[in-house]
């Protein structure tokens, strides 16, 4: 059953309807004014007066079979769906509401006389609701293999996430769109498109008529102007291995030819050789999220997010019919270099939809980054915990937490570690609102607030500064011996504490939550006061946490992690717009250290992101061959860092 044909039997139903009922009440108007003449205060039937708003609450209990003309609606086109009825069926069950509506006049005129919803919002929510699950259940189909089996079986278990399914994804979430009509209402996100989409109308005009439509997805939504998909890309299974299913990108012959012209202009920083490439190659993957960064770094957020939503299409299209990423149960390794683009154009989709304030849709993208790769390599544990608590998920988080499987608890990490705590405290709320039952085997927020400032104590002076705090008692707090240093003098956590603070700071700005790290930390201090060993203990239990020397996430960036918009004046970029005259030479100058047949880039800039390579190549200190890349501490030459949001 397709969507179009539903959609044309509900609107002639629509009209059908609207007819009838304004034939219904011209004649009720011409019956009731012979009425009121004749001082006839009766209805149609004789028996009830002809305004009684009673009738209303009653009409489901006196009517029987007519009731709920909506939900006839919603549910009959449902029931053709999952049974896979043919089209003659759907008619014959649109006739029968139509009959029934028939049998309704004398309920729907006086719901039409006294302001109740007209036929057309009727009909216009339950439209909307039938194409959304009707879209639900073709994703699922096509994708997840059955994400509503796993809720109901959660639902059976008491609502307990298992470890197999903890990362499920509800593709129902992963639409950002989805989530703003959610929030501000349908009309206005309508006449927001339709004021964007003013400006892309040339190109949509211009574009060939008669074309086929794009292929539906689920992580982004194609636009109308975007190129065909052109199959450059696939995707190959590995391996079945505990449970998981693994599998790897393939790249065809033309793109990897358009791969090694850009591995050469990455070499020499020319941003117009790598925008050349999209113009024969239009889902060259690294060239879009490239130019996504740079038009992010000049402003052009809404192009930048357009770039990525082209590479996260193509990459879909690609998708091996075996590949159910949205279970999580397939693995995509990012040693692999050819999966390495679906991990960076996940991450930014995700950082996009976090500004947008669609963050229940960025904690499903977040969850989906995160259950592709174990190794985690993007750092999205380090984000999930904020999202989760800016999408007010705070069950699933207490859920994840105890379910996810890790070499150590989640509770060790600084961010958990605080965010557990946030998560009890909203928990607590919403019990006490509801006037439940508490369950007094759960440590209390306070008790997880105290047990983090003692296990992690260097994260309050980095919070006071970062928010900031300014009440005179926050500097007598920090004056204690125990929160007067913001270095814990290990490298690996210090970084983490970085992230966190830069990351999850904004939610420290409520005041509830400052009150409860004021107290936590005054009960913190009059402990140190009476038992000072508290402190030493807690100082093993870091150390053994975190025993490595060296800083084992130095490969995520605190920049990643930040609300802040990094930009460059767009003259500093016109020295890495490499004239075409000059290019063929310097080519040719890069292919005799590196000759064209072994397909990489010289060792200084392989595996380096090219707009990373181009910003970096401002600093003249700067070395690629020590494989450090730039100080986080130090800004490249130009660039300014953004005002937070």
């Amino acid at each position: 059953m397709s969507a179009r044909y539903l959609r044309k039997v509900l609107k002639q139903q629509e009209q059908q309807q609207q007819q009838q009922e304004q034939q219904e009440i011209d004649d009720d108007d011409d019956e009731e004014e012979e009425n009121h003449l004749s001082g006839n205060q009766s209805d149609d039937s004789g028996t009830r007066p002809s305004i009684n708003p009673f009738d209303l609450l009653n009409d489901d209990d006196q009517d029987g079979p007519d009731q709920g003309d909506d939900l006839e609606v919603i549910d009959e086109p449902l029931e053709v769906n999952s049974t896979k009825e043919e089209p003659s069926a759907l008619e014959n069950k649109v006739d029968v509401v139509s009959t029934s509506n028939q049998k309704s006049k004398k309920k729907k005129k006086k719901r039409g006389k006294e302001g109740s919803l007209s036929s057309a919002d009727k009909v216009e929510k339950p439209l909307d609701v039938i194409l959304e699950t009707l879209s639900l259940e073709a994703n699922s189909s096509g994708h997840q293999g059955g994400p509503a089996k796993a809720k109901a079986a959660n639902a059976k278990d008491g609502g307990k996430l298992v470890k197999q399914c903890v990362l499920q994804v509800d593709s129902k979430y992963l639409n950002a769109e989805n989530e703003l009509r959610r929030i501000f209402g349908s009309k206005v996100v309508k006449s927001f498109e339709k004021s964007h989409q003013a400006g892309s109308s040339r190109q949509i005009r211009g574009g060939r008529r008669g074309i086929l439509p794009h292929r539906k997805t689920i992580l982004v939504t194609p636009s109308d102007h975007w190129p065909r998909w052109d199959g450059s890309v696939s995707m190959e299974f590995l391996e079945t291995r505990d449970g998981h299913h693994y599998f790897r990108y393939v790249h065809s012959l033309s793109y990897g030819q358009a791969q090694r012209k850009f591995e050469t202009d990455k070499a020499i920083h020319d941003l117009n050789g790598i925008a050349s490439i999209l113009l024969h190659h239009p889902y060259h993957l690294d060239s879009l999220i490239t130019m996504a960064e740079y038009f992010k770094f000049v402003g052009e957020h809404q192009m930048s997010a357009d770039a990525i939503a082209k590479s996260l299409y193509a990459l879909e299209c690609a998708w091996d019919p075996m590949f159910t990423p949205l279970q999580g149960n397939c693995q995509l390794k990012f040693s692999h270099e050819t999966n390495k683009p679906l991990f960076s154009a996940l991450f930014t989709h995700m950082r996009n939809m976090d500004r947008r304030g669609c963050h229940r849709s960025a904690l499903e993208v977040c969850k989906l980054l995160l259950s592709l790769d174990s190794d985690d390599p993007m750092g999205a544990m380090f984000c999930i915990d904020y999202l989760s608590l800016r999408a007010e998920e705070y069950a699933w988080l207490e859920q994840f937490s105890d379910g996810y499987k890790s070499d150590n608890s989640l509770w060790l990490f600084p961010n958990f570690s605080y965010s557990l705590a946030v998560c009890r405290f909203y928990l607590e709320k919403e019990e006490s609102s509801k006037d439940s039952h508490m369950d007094n085997t759960k440590a209390t927020s306070n008790d997880l607030m105290k047990q983090a400032l003692m296990l992690y104590p260097s994260v309050l002076k980095k919070l006071v500064a970062k928010v900031p705090l300014k009440d005179r008692v926050w500097t007598e707090i920090l004056k204690h011996a125990l929160f007067r240093s913001d270095e814990a003098g290990i490298p690996s956590l210090d970084h983490l504490i970085n992230l966190y603070v830069e990351r999850n700071y904004i939610i420290w700005r409520l005041p509830d939550l400052q009150k409860l790290l004021r107290d936590a930390a005054k009960q913190v201090i009059e402990t140190q006061e009476t038992n000072s060993s508290d402190a030493k203990d807690w100082a093993c239990v870091r150390k053994e946490v975190f025993s490595s020397e060296k800083n084992e996430y130095a490969h995520l960036l605190v920049s990643d992690f930040s609300d802040s918009m990094p930009t460059i004046p767009p003259e500093n970029l016109q020295n890495f717009m490499v004239d075409p005259r000059m290019r063929e030479g310097i080519q040719n100058e890069i292919q005799n250290v590196n000759p064209p047949g072994n397909g990489h880039a010289p060792r200084d800039v392989a595996n380096r992101n090219a707009l990373a390579v181009l910003f970096e190549s401002l600093l003249p200190w700067v070395h690629y061959g020590d494989g450090d890349g730039v100080d986080e501490d130090n800004q490249p030459n130009g660039v300014d860092q953004g005002n937070e949001e």
